[in-house]
């Protein structure tokens, strides 16, 4: 299933993001908070089905906004149909 993320709030250090499929259908959202050295991130998803397309979506949107600053430290609490789902985020 092919998920967007669409904007609900925006501030400079914080966000909180829809995601949607295809057809527009709200299935979760992704927020984060980031303060001067480090950024918390919670993501819910409803549908167990999509984890890999989750991740798939949320692993460039945060490795985007480790390139802030090469200090900040980020906490990250994934679920997906209520179940943790562990996240990596690559190092360059």
């Amino acid at each position: 299933m092919q998920l967007y993320l669409s904007p609900e709030f925006y501030k400079q250090d914080a966000q909180v993001l829809n995601i949607v499929t295809d057809k527009s259908k709200p299935v979760g959202y992704l927020a984060f908070l980031m303060t001067d050295k480090k950024m918390y991130v919670y993501g819910v998803i409803e549908e167990e089905g999509v984890a890999e397309d989750f991740k798939d979506l949320v692993t460039p949107f945060i490795q985007g906004l480790t390139k802030l600053s090469s200090e900040i430290e980020v906490f990250t609490y994934l679920s997906v149909g209520g179940k943790k789902i562990e996240f990596e985020s690559q190092e360059e």
